[in-house]
């Protein structure tokens, strides 16, 4: 035996959506119904768990033999659940193989069903499959027709539970097939080694949560949200404020004609609104701050070990870099408040009537403490490090930008302060001469560095960093010439990505390979892995020009031809480069305990004794493979996180 491919059905009352595997495992009635695998690739055999069949010794065995490989589609489900009933936390991953990170490796969804799909196997995932889970895997609604029972067993319906068990064996023949169809173009080692030397192990250790301030949160924010409702509906007499059509007639008769309630919208219009109405605007606003649902998510989450595990998806986005999960860390509200600590503390406490108090708007401290929640074990502290300005020295260093290659080897130096000065023609200090201009600058670089123009500065919010509309484009050109290299480096891209699909070859940029093969493009990375583009072909874009189309997820997830010219290729690079960088300081500090990573950011528990700068110097030593490459990290350290 040197592998098994694996499938299960399970049941649970504790929702896997909302909670998560780890939750979902954890509760008392938590169950392995079915159980299908294939000894390597052969013939798929179910045992029925649920009607008392039992799993194999010899499989049992091969469970935790880190010799034997466990394949199965998003297999942490699979290796978490049979954690759970070998009563082992948790198996090791070392010895797991997930063919979902295979196909999102080559460019191709995380849905099994689209996976079958797009790689048109002759085994597809059965269609019923959701109706059958949804009726065997999760509680039912007690009725009088089904005796008021609250859960569906394998004997209430012995047609539908062959059908169930048809399914779980169409699983594992589809998770065969990728593999199959996959096998000329596998995963390189040093991703399985991410995967289960870093990201598993990271998912698996969690991040702990302070449950009393997130409950004492929650129950201020019901408080808050019915407090506001109670002064809306008493100034606008209406019967509920939150409904936008109730909402636009009422404003409507106050003299506001709008269509459109969103943050945007509202936030024109509360420049020009009367009193009454700019406090019925500024009360909906607040009602509608959803800070709520990250402190409800985190609640949802936390796990017996008072930890929120599985925040993170490895390879799962087109960069194959992190996605987040339930909480989404990735993407939480900023913190500007200069007494952070004293809010948090009120809130920690429960103590509502002091808050209202203090503070105007409850909602808006309650999203700024969001992140806060986190908290290290008691006599650790948190270190929280992250690059300086990494995705702007990774492009300046491929495209050999030089004056900025030498401006980053200056931990002092100012990148908006001195790309102000370089674009203007004038000296340019943060606080002192020309400071302006940086502003300028700083909406020029956040924008501009992928091939942006007018509408990229819009995107950023160029006009809240004061420029004027007649000043984009001419910002625009004064950019691109104090950068040549970059511009021609995007270029260079474009024409080695249309030369490698139209001709069928291969090309090269920098120590960037470009390679169609096999119906699919091939970008090479120094750090030794591949971006993967599916079904590439030369075509015409949306503006009429020549451009490179491939297949893959659009914004709304749907699998759709999807067009790349070479300033995207370039972010792409960029972006994925950065990625491998986070993942190359991950392994310096491997043997420290990250609990978290957002972007470019890692979070630590650490003991009390550890030094700050010691981490920012492993994390930001240089990959053999980005020699020259000025890497700097930044960091600080904090009893709850926090953004410094």
């Amino acid at each position: 035996m040197n592998e098994i491919s694996i499938d299960l059905e399970t049941f649970s009352s504790v929702s896997l959506k909302d909670c998560g595997v780890y939750r979902y495992i954890e509760s008392p009635d938590f169950e392995i119904l079915l159980f299908g695998f294939s000894v390597d690739n052969g013939p798929v055999t179910v045992i029925d768990m649920a009607a008392g069949e039992e799993i194999p010794q010899e499989i049992l065995d091969a469970l935790t033999d880190d010799s034997i490989l466990k394949w199965a589609f998003n297999a942490q489900f699979e290796r978490l659940c049979l954690s759970a009933y070998l009563g082992i936390k948790y198996l090791s991953p070392v010895s797991w193989r997930c063919s979902m990170i295979w196909a999102s490796y080559r460019g191709l969804p995380l849905s099994l069903e689209m996976v079958g799909s797009v790689l048109n196997l002759s085994e597809q995932k059965l269609d019923e499959g959701k109706a059958l889970i949804k009726y065997f895997s999760v509680p039912c609604t007690p009725t009088k027709a089904n005796g008021q029972r609250t859960r569906n067993y394998y004997y209430h319906d012995p047609e539908k539970w062959q059908r169930f068990k048809e399914y779980n064996k169409r699983d594992v023949e589809v998770e065969l097939a990728i593999k199959e169809k996959l096998k000329n173009f596998p995963v390189p080692q040093i991703i399985w080694d991410e995967w289960t030397l870093l990201d598993q192990p990271i998912n698996d250790r969690g991040i702990l949560i302070d449950m009393e301030m997130v409950e004492n949160a929650i129950t201020i924010d019901d408080k808050t949200k019915a407090a506001l409702m109670d002064r809306l509906k008493a100034i606008t007499g209406l019967e509920n404020p939150n409904s936008p059509l109730q909402m636009r007639a009422w404003l409507r008769d106050n003299g506001i004609e709008t269509d459109s309630l969103d943050k945007k919208t509202v936030a024109e219009l509360l420049k020009t609104a009367s009193d009454d109405a700019k406090e019925v605007l500024l009360l909906r606003q607040q009602i509608a701050k959803s800070s709520v649902k990250k402190y409800t998510a985190m609640e949802n989450l936390r796990c017996e070990d008072g930890r929120a595990h599985g925040c993170f998806q490895f390879g799962g986005t087109k960069t194959f870099r992190w996605a987040g999960r339930h909480i989404q860390l990735q993407n939480l509200p900023q913190n500007h408040m200069p007494d952070l600590e004293q809010a948090r503390s009120l809130v920690k406490a429960g103590n509502y009537d002091a808050l209202t108090l203090l503070y105007d708007n409850i909602p808006a401290v309650l999203s700024e403490l969001i992140r806060t929640a986190f908290v290290p074990p008691e006599g650790m502290k948190y270190i929280v490090a992250d690059f300086a300005q990494i995705e702007a020295r990774v492009l300046a260093f491929l495209a050999g930008e030089t004056w900025r290659i030498e401006l980053f080897k200056d931990p002092k130096a100012d990148l908006y302060c001195a790309s102000g000065t370089k674009m203007f023609g004038v000296k340019v200090e943060k606080h002192g001469e020309n400071a302006h201009l940086r502003q300028k600058s700083k909406a020029a670089e956040l924008g501009l560095g992928y091939g942006g123009g007018r509408g990229a500065l819009l995107n950023i919010g160029a006009l809240d960093y004061g420029l004027k509309e007649d000043e984009l484009d001419p910002l625009v050109q004064v950019w691109r010439k104090s950068n040549p290299h970059i511009v021609s480096y995007w270029w260079d891209v474009d024409r080695a990505v249309k030369k490698a699909v139209a001709e069928r070859t291969s090309t090269r940029v920098g120590n960037i390979t470009f390679t169609y093969k096999s119906g699919m493009l091939f970008i090479g990375l120094p750090s030794g892995r591949e971006i993967t583009y599916v079904k590439p072909h030369i075509g015409v874009n949306q503006y009429g020009s020549e451009s490179v189309i491939y297949w893959g997820q659009d914004s709304t997830k749907h699998w759709s031809k999807v067009e790349i010219w070479g300033p995207k290729v370039v972010e792409n690079l960029v972006q994925s480069l950065s990625r491998d960088l986070l993942v190359n300081g991950m392994k310096n500090l491997s043997d420290c305990r990250i609990v978290a990573h957002v972007h470019d950011e890692l979070i630590l528990e650490a003991p009390m004794d550890m030094e700050l700068s010691e981490v920012c110097e492993r994390m930001a030593t240089v990959p053999e493979w980005m020699k020259g490459l000025p890497l700097r990290a930044d960091g600080y350290e904090c009893q709850f996180y926090q953004k410094d």
